[in-house]
């Protein structure tokens, strides 16, 4: 049974390490200038760009590209433009905002 609680307590942390290092993509790569987890800014909340793509199995890719190349008509009137520099991270934040 201790050993079970172990396993389930090293699991806890190390998924809250990966959100905490993801939110520190999200400053690095500066989406915090325009998206918060559940305070509407300039772009939607992580929270519901993850509720709009719920059950999607395409989700994460579909928010890799909008980070990649930008998108469009998809939240509202406001586009986001392309995020070059934030590709390389792209794959992590896109998992990171499916977790909200």
């Amino acid at each position: 049974m201790k050993a079970l609680t172990a396993l389930a307590i090293a699991a806890a942390l190390s998924f809250s390490g990966a959100a905490f290092a993801d939110a520190d993509l999200s400053k690095k790569n500066a989406c915090i200038g325009c998206h918060d987890a559940t305070a509407k800014k300039l772009g939607p909340t992580w929270t519901a760009i993850a509720a709009k793509h719920k059950g999607d199995k395409a989700a994460e890719q579909k928010i890799i590209d909008a980070i990649a190349k930008g998108s469009k008509g998809v939240y509202g009137k406001i586009p986001m433009p392309p995020q070059p520099k934030a590709a390389g991270d792209a794959a992590a934040l896109a998992k990171w905002i499916m977790t909200h």
